[in-house]
């Protein structure tokens, strides 16, 4: 039994290319979350090991990711960014939402803030 030569082409036959506008000078995608994480979390093996409970992925995926070889899938870079303000506002950036950049960093004050007043009813006999 042969396969028939009209099966499924997964290459180009005419030659013709999809080019995707982008900014050249813009990183690679795997290159810009690697640098984001490597600022939020480090290259220690512990911190392999919290990225790797955070998206559920062995160790040898989120290594892959921190040297940039292998971008995470959408549902692993919506689990790093709930957790990382670092790479949120790098994934804004390679978005070219970078006027959603301040937005984010405003709400990740709130536990600071919140912890501060806490701290201030504390000390004034109120908590």
């Amino acid at each position: 039994m042969s396969f028939p030569k009209n099966d499924r082409n997964f290459r180009s036959e005419s030659g013709k290319t999809f080019h995707v506008e982008s900014v050249v000078d813009d990183p690679p995608f795997s290159d810009a979350i690697a640098a984001a994480m490597l600022i939020e979390w480090g290259q220690t093996p512990s911190a392999l090991k919290e990225i790797g409970r955070i998206t559920r992925t062995n160790q040898r995926t989120v290594r892959n990711w921190v040297d940039g070889r292998n971008g995470p899938s959408g549902e692993n870079l919506v689990a790093l960014m709930r957790c990382s303000d670092e790479v949120l506002t790098t994934v804004l950036a390679l978005c070219g939402r970078h006027d959603l950049v301040p937005a984010s960093s405003i709400m990740s004050l709130r536990p600071a803030l919140v912890r501060a007043v806490n701290a201030i009813d504390r000390c004034q006999g109120r908590g």
